[in-house]
């Protein structure tokens, strides 16, 4: 009589697999306790005219973590771990609550604030532009929404009638991180973005990068023939900022310009204080 077969045993996970996930619990904890305390900031970047350095275009707001410590943390160290979470969701609201606050504050300015394509329906991300819009008609038209193209590639359809619909209120759209993705051309020709930017792999030292250069050129030529504004960003010398000017890219971001700072300069001090 033949040997029954045992059945095999589950994988067991590494200690890499069990360590990556006592990570992500932590980060998922640290986020809760920083929402719960309001221990979040958005840190201003600006944008700049590659033709004048000295004119900022925009600001882009970036979400920052508080933890106990008062430690400012970035949203690269937690966004993966939360992005397909409500956390994601609440941070995208949150997120969006303060950077329609300090358009509030500021009526000169024009910033841009990141979300997900996953909050797109979320009620309380659309309550809190809508309120906003609502106590001052002119927030729209100095808001930008970006969005990464990984991101709106999920849902396409979803992202193109959602951006329809805001873009008549005067919101801009922005698609962030351009060519990180796969974003499918078929769907680039629906989206009507008003501003592509640049990833910053393909900005790092493309003055002497013969790859970056061609890569970046035919999206700059695909930004034309959309009529899309562009923005390189990551831009962190000289010499890439002089090419790139050459090239024909409309602005830059980078480090070179400004890094992203929780106490922005367009503000008094006791209203940074008090904000």
């Amino acid at each position: 009589m033949a040997q029954q077969r045992r059945p095999e045993a589950p994988p067991v996970g590494t200690p890499l697999d069990f360590a990556m996930d006592e990570i992500d619990r932590q980060t998922l904890r640290m986020v809760e306790q920083a929402l719960r305390a309001e221990r979040l900031a958005l840190a201003w970047q600006p944008v700049v005219l590659a033709r004048d350095v000295t004119r900022s275009v925009f600001h882009e707001g970036l979400i920052r973590v508080l933890d106990e410590t008062g430690r400012n943390i970035p949203a690269r160290d937690f966004m993966a771990a939360i992005e397909t979470q409500e956390l994601g969701r609440l941070i995208d609201c949150a997120a969006l609550g303060m950077g329609l606050s300090a358009l509030a504050r500021n009526p000169g300015l024009r910033l841009s604030i990141n979300m997900s394509a996953r909050s797109i329906g979320y009620t309380r991300w659309m309550s809190t532009l809508k309120a906003g819009l609502r106590s001052n008609p002119t927030l729209g038209e100095r808001l930008i929404l970006e969005i990464t193209e990984s991101s709106a590639m999920q849902v396409p359809e979803l992202v193109i009638a959602f951006m329809d619909e805001l873009q008549r209120e005067g919101i801009s759209f922005a698609l962030d991180d351009f060519g990180a993705g796969f974003t499918a051309f078929r769907y680039l020709k629906d989206f009507f973005f008003d501003i592509i930017k640049i990833d910053g792999q393909f900005i790092r030292n493309i003055h002497a990068d013969a790859d970056n250069q061609v890569l970046t050129q035919a999206m700059l030529s695909v930004a034309r023939h959309f009529d899309m504004f562009t923005v390189a960003e990551s831009v962190e010398t000289t010499e890439e900022a002089e090419w790139l000017r050459r090239a024909g890219v409309d602005c830059l971001q980078g480090y070179l310009f400004g890094a992203p700072h929780t106490q922005p300069a367009w503000e008094p001090v006791s209203q940074r204080m008090t904000a």
